[in-house]
């Protein structure tokens, strides 16, 4: 399931769109974990920066859906439910997949470290309950920024880089990750 690049809105994002977007995605969860009663994986793209939806978060968004979908293949993992959709936030996927919560997320953690785009990923993995399950859970470091090497959340706070150098470092791992075939 993936979204067409050239259908991206480009809408500059506000800070009140932003969150309204952000209960609305917390409620889809919810609703999902109750239809599902089976972990949800949710899956957004990291985009620094006011425009959520554009053609880059969405190629990176597609392939993040293509490597979520083979890995559960791999797995042997069952996909009850997907979908792909676009809000204020930009690209978001949502997967209910029939695979120990754990195990879910230690494999996509895996994703998120083993993929050249894994780094601009943020996949979610919550429980049948509704518990999201972080890095935190198992003893592992926060991300760190596409740049520098510190602390992704540091570096976002204190504003430290430019967003054109962001944008083109997602750029050329998009560009990396296309020359080199990968899914």
């Amino acid at each position: 399931m993936h979204l067409l690049p050239e259908l991206a809105t480009r809408h500059a994002v506000s800070i009140p769109e932003l969150l309204t977007s952000r209960d609305e995605r917390q409620a889809r969860q919810h609703a999902w974990l109750a239809r599902h009663r089976a972990p949800l994986v949710s899956f957004t793209v990291v985009a620094p920066g006011p425009i959520k939806d554009s053609e880059l978060t969405r190629q990176i968004f597609n392939h993040g859906m293509t490597a979520l979908l083979t890995l559960a293949e791999k797995s042997a993992w069952t996909v009850r439910e997907q979908t792909a959709l676009v809000s204020a936030s930009g690209p978001e996927g949502l997967l209910s997949i029939a695979a120990p919560a754990n195990n879910l997320k230690l494999a996509t953690i895996e994703l998120e470290h083993s993929h050249p785009l894994g780094r601009l990923w943020d996949i979610d993995v919550l429980t049948p309950e509704g518990e999201i399950l972080s890095r935190r859970h198992f003893a592992l470091p926060a991300r760190r920024c596409l740049l520098c090497g510190q602390s992704a959340a540091e570096c976002a706070r204190g504003k430290t880089h430019a967003l054109s150098d962001l944008l083109i470092r997602m750029e050329e791992l998009l560009h990396d990750a296309d020359s080199r075939n990968i899914d």
